[in-house]
């Protein structure tokens, strides 16, 4: 009888397919499925992309009628405007990295390298990617009579809603193991990113200096980095030994609330 992980004499060896998918290949199953979660985030952040480049007029047209009505909001209601403008620069690209670089230094301070050069990662693929595709894709912001805001550069995807996605979702993902014996809390730190993230985007569309496919691009990129860096990140704790994450509910580093010594960049203990 084989062993696993050796055959028979004779014996065909198992096809690429049933070995990534073969539950005694832990490591193996776990790319896979991480590999998958995060294609499928991408995909449709691919499509709108086409849709965009192509200048499909649905998606014009649905982009223009709510851009025009949000548009006609904000002129006639100037609190609005100033509670938008307020929010889109405390929760802008640069607070947000501040307050990720912050978290960072704390993570080294706690011995947590591997937790820290993820969450640098992270931000810093979705801001390339950000400032690549802005340029692939070269699509100009909204031109409105009477604009309540004004921003520079090209339009897709919105700088904003990527860069408060991946925030909100590296922050998440960071404190979550502080909220696993406590579900109220875990919903609050989930309910805080979704607002983050959602609402930093609506601001941009509310003040008429991106479509909403702009912003929308922005959520689905922004998720579709989270999901690869993470996916990335469990591999990596797979390589030393640790036991699987559930990042959904204990975040990627669950050990950083237990205060246990975490592995190093070169896959030893900190």
């Amino acid at each position: 009888m084989s062993t696993s992980g050796q055959h028979a004499p004779g014996s065909t060896s198992p096809s690429w397919r049933a070995r990534r998918l073969d539950q005694d290949r832990s490591l193996g199953l776990r790319l896979t499925l991480a590999a998958a979660a995060a294609f499928l985030v991408l995909v449709p952040f691919a499509l709108l992309a086409l849709l965009v480049l192509g200048s499909w007029a649905p998606l014009h047209r649905l982009d223009s009628s709510v851009t025009h009505a949000l548009h006609g909001y904000a002129v006639d209601h100037p609190g609005w405007v100033g509670f938008m403008t307020v929010w889109t620069h405390a929760f802008g690209p640069g607070p947000l990295r501040v307050a990720v670089l912050a978290v960072v230094v704390w993570l080294f301070a706690r011995h947590a390298p591997r937790l820290a050069w993820w969450a640098v990662t992270t931000m810093a693929v979705g801001g390339l990617l950000n400032a690549l595709l802005k340029l692939l894709v070269g699509r100009d912001r909204p031109d409105l009579l009477d604009p309540v805001a004004r921003a520079a550069g090209y339009s897709f995807p919105s700088g904003h809603a990527l860069n408060a996605t991946l925030t909100a979702g590296v922050l998440l993902l960071i404190f979550l193991p502080y909220a696993r014996e406590r579900p109220a809390t875990r919903w609050t730190l989930w309910a805080a990113a979704v607002v983050v993230a959602g609402l930093t985007g609506v601001s941009r569309v509310a003040l008429g200096v991106h479509w909403t496919s702009d912003v929308v691009g922005g959520w689905l990129l922004g998720a579709a980095t989270v999901a690869a860096t993470t996916a990335a990140f469990r591999t990596w704790r797979a390589r030393t030994g640790r036991r699987p994450s559930h990042p959904a509910t204990e975040g990627v580093e669950p050990e950083l609330a237990d205060g246990a010594s975490l592995p190093g960049p070169g896959g030893g203990q900190a």
